[in-house]
């Protein structure tokens, strides 16, 4: 079973991400800002148990998702984890910020939950190609 991680301060519309991801089939783990979203995916990396995919808000307080996606990426243990950033920015030079930072997909909110587990599929599928 794969295991997304997801990571927005947003107690809601996270809830409601895990909720359609484990009905999808997927394991979840879940942080509520960006800070405790890098420890939570360099805890799971460490003990050689990296979530397979992490959804990343990207204003959240603390750390934004663009620093948490950064960071993973910086980091040898989170580089490989593919990463969909959640956001209602729609400007053409943030989202080319993100992929300058290694995101591999975006979905602008509000969205909808079938697009989003359509969406995961597909990063997880196209990851699971090149490996």
């Amino acid at each position: 079973m794969k295991t997304v991680l997801v990571v927005d301060d947003d107690d809601a519309l996270r809830e409601l991400i895990l909720w359609k991801l484990t009905k999808g089939g997927y394991a979840t783990l879940s942080a509520a800002d960006g800070e405790a979203g890098l420890a939570a995916a360099t805890a799971a990396a460490t003990a050689g148990v990296a979530p397979d995919l992490i959804l990343v808000d990207w204003m959240m307080p603390k750390m934004t998702g663009i620093e948490l996606c950064q960071a993973l990426r910086d980091n040898p243990l989170t580089s490989p984890v593919p990463i969909i950033l959640l956001t209602a920015n729609r400007q053409d030079a943030e989202i080319e910020r993100g992929f300058e930072v290694g995101v591999d997909d975006y979905v602008l909110k509000p969205f909808n939950p079938k697009e989003l587990l359509g969406r995961v599929r597909a990063v997880l599928a196209r990851a699971e190609a090149r490996a």
